[in-house]
């Protein structure tokens, strides 16, 4: 890792804002988007660049803020990757979003979040928490192989479902679904099961697929020949160099994944799912002078 001042934490306005307190990643998994050229990295991906800074640069752009709103962080970096543990940046920063009462919501493939489950119940008490958990696979075989450096889709699910336990919503990432790996009715069957019991609130699917971009699609295509032979050209024959790779069968897959979170009541609409994440609740009723008891 190597350190930097960052100029600046906070990007988006209004309702929603992002952050990333970390660049890079150490998980390691085989399909990450976030290694594509077009984000412009200057040095390797693994070598994690850390905003040291980024607890204050928040700290005042909190501050200055009229209106409080939701707080995103992993959309493009883990935020609780391996150098948290130590670090724990994090979880400063969810100090200071609670000290300032704002909401969080947190995207990550990691148990290491279940450090900080009680700051992350008290911002969902005094506004409003969500955890979120990519899930790929149900099988933690499989899982070991697609996302080697972080723990398993069961333990997932048990982050989950103590989650729950606290009062804290959940959701799930089911994304991306690789072709002709894990892009089976019963992979997608087996992780609906689970995000059934530990109740999750919803579940984000864009698609049956997968997209690739200059710098991610060749590391993608060299851990193909690692671990399943053969396939790298299957690829190349079927989409060429395509941005987007459906799963062959994306139409009846989505179609099941649609009817069973309906018939569970679990939202599993993109557009649904983001609403609910950067809604900021009013939890406290102004009352009027003449209003009676």
């Amino acid at each position: 890792m190597h350190f930097v001042d960052a100029k600046g934490i906070l990007t988006g306005s209004g309702g929603f804002c992002g952050m990333n307190v970390y660049r890079g990643c150490s998980h390691g998994c085989i399909y990450c988007d976030s290694r594509s050229r077009c984000y412009q990295f200057t040095h390797d991906f693994e070598d994690i660049e850390v905003k040291r800074n980024a607890p204050e640069l928040l700290d005042s752009a909190l501050r200055s803020k009229r209106k409080k709103c939701m707080i995103g962080t992993g959309a493009m970096s883990d935020p609780y990757m391996h150098i948290e543990k130590e670090l724990k940046l994090t979880r400063t920063c969810l100090e200071v979003i609670n000290r300032h009462g704002f909401g969080a919501t947190l995207l990550t493939k990691s148990d290491l979040i279940m450090r900080d489950i009680d700051i992350l119940a008290e911002i969902n008490e005094n506004a409003k928490c969500v955890v979120q958990m990519t899930v790929t696979t149900f099988d933690d075989r499989l899982c070991g192989i697609l996302e080697p450096n972080v723990c398993t889709a069961s333990r997932r699910f048990e982050v989950l479902a103590a989650m729950q336990e606290r009062g804290i919503p959940t959701m799930v990432w089911m994304t991306p679904i690789l072709p002709f790996i894990n892009d089976t009715e019963e992979n997608i069957t087996g992780i609906l099961r689970e995000c059934i019991r530990v109740g999750v609130k919803g579940i984000v699917c864009f698609d049956m697929g997968l997209t690739l971009r200059e710098g991610d699609r060749e590391y993608y295509y060299a851990a193909l020949d690692r671990h399943f032979p053969g396939l790298k050209q299957h690829y190349i024959e079927t989409y060429g160099n395509a941005y987007m790779l459906p799963s062959p069968d994306a139409r009846k897959l989505m179609s099941v994944f649609k009817n069973i979170c309906t018939e569970h009541g679990i939202m599993c609409s993109a557009n649904e799912c983001f609403a609910y994440l950067n809604e900021f609740p009013e939890k406290y009723k102004q009352y009027s002078l003449f209003d009676q008891n």
